[in-house]
């Protein structure tokens, strides 16, 4: 990283609470997600419009129709459009879109018609990147749809372990699109992961887990899957930890 430059700090969250603890805590900026249990999806327009009415910095809105693979149905698809389009009328900063096609690599058709319907939005593909089978052609390939960033952990489980491809991929990108980092940054390994990479923007989710304030609990009756303790227990964003990890990555 050239000079003594800060970081931009984005932070993966779940609704309008986790939006706010994040700005309150430093964030530059913030990807505004559902369901972060599977990965993020496309959260409701009216967290959008909540998030719009409060928010002090930028947020880009995932546009992700369900979890699972990046492999999507032509309705899918469609439904992919519409959400763009609806959120560039709201008048959000960005988006966060991604599509591949069943060998792994890049569906540039369908990126292309997001990155048009986008029009004046940023536009981010996401982590659809580290499941490409060639990420150095992937990422020729989101540069020729005119796609702005990529978030991407070096196409392992942590940014620790993809150091070598997070540094591979900042060299390759220059100044024609700007990558993402991410992958469990923590106050620990932020500072390093930045140092060996150059990365110019990071992404975390400093999450943690709080108990339901419900007094009554039915035991016989879950509203998802078999952990029926999952019904009384809330993943919300830590704030302490979002301004730890940012104070780690800027000393």
């Amino acid at each position: 990283m050239a000079g003594n430059a800060r970081p931009l700090i984005e932070i993966c969250v779940e609704g309008i609470d986790g939006l706010l603890a994040a700005q309150a805590a430093g964030a530059d900026r913030v990807e505004l997600c559902a369901s972060l249990v599977e990965g993020g999806i496309t959260p409701s327009f009216g967290t959008v419009r909540a998030a719009l009415e409060s928010a002090t910095i930028p947020f880009h809105v995932i546009v992700r129709p369900r979890g699972g693979d990046f492999l999507y149905s032509e309705a899918e698809y469609r439904s992919m459009l519409a959400d763009v389009a609806a959120l560039r009328d709201l008048g959000v900063a960005g988006v966060v879109v991604g599509c591949l096609n069943a060998d792994g690599t890049i569906d540039e058709a369908r990126m292309g018609a997001l990155v048009k319907a986008a029009g004046p939005l940023a536009v981010t593909c996401h982590r659809a990147f580290d499941m490409t089978s060639d990420p150095a052609e992937a990422l020729e390939a989101l540069i020729r749809c005119k796609v702005g960033r990529v978030l991407t952990s070096g196409q392992r489980d942590t940014a620790v372990e993809g150091v070598g491809l997070l540094a591979e991929l900042v060299r390759q990108a220059g100044s024609r699109i700007i990558i993402l980092g991410c992958g469990a940054l923590a106050p620990e390994n932020i500072a390093e992961v930045l140092k060996k990479t150059g990365l110019m923007e990071m992404h975390f989710a400093a999450l943690k887990d709080v108990p339901s304030a419900m007094a009554y609990r039915n035991p016989q009756v879950g509203m998802g899957g078999t952990d029926l303790d999952r019904e009384y227990r809330t993943t919300v964003t830590d704030a302490a930890l979002v301004a730890a990890t940012i104070a780690a990555a800027r000393t």
